[in-house]
């Protein structure tokens, strides 16, 4: 499966309300765990079994617990059974079409 999802504390006490610090240690806990995942500016992405992902996006949303008083987890998921390295393939499927509707 595939899960895009983003965490972010809110109440805490950064004057300007930036989420960095609390992000990185969220962010930090998806790279450690050894899944395949890729970080943009608003998502992370991750790609494994439904119990290891779940566990990664449990552990995320904890580490980002300390930095407010409560926190906000946004998550989708693409649940597709037998399928794996979709996390790449899916852009380069993409990629491939956009080029051939060029060419074409």
């Amino acid at each position: 499966m595939l899960v895009a999802f983003s965490v972010a504390p809110s109440g805490g006490e950064n004057p300007d309300a930036s989420v960095h610090d609390a992000v990185a240690a969220a962010v930090r806990v998806v790279r450690e765990s050894g899944l395949p995942n890729s970080t943009s500016s608003m998502f992370t992405e991750l790609e494994g079994e439904w119990d290891e992902v779940m566990d990664v996006v449990r552990r995320a949303t904890e580490a980002v617990a300390p930095f407010g008083t409560r926190v906000s987890l946004v998550l989708k998921a693409d649940i597709r059974p037998g399928h794996t390295g979709e996390l790449t393939g899916k852009l380069q499927r993409l990629e491939q079409a956009l080029k051939d509707s060029v060419s074409g």
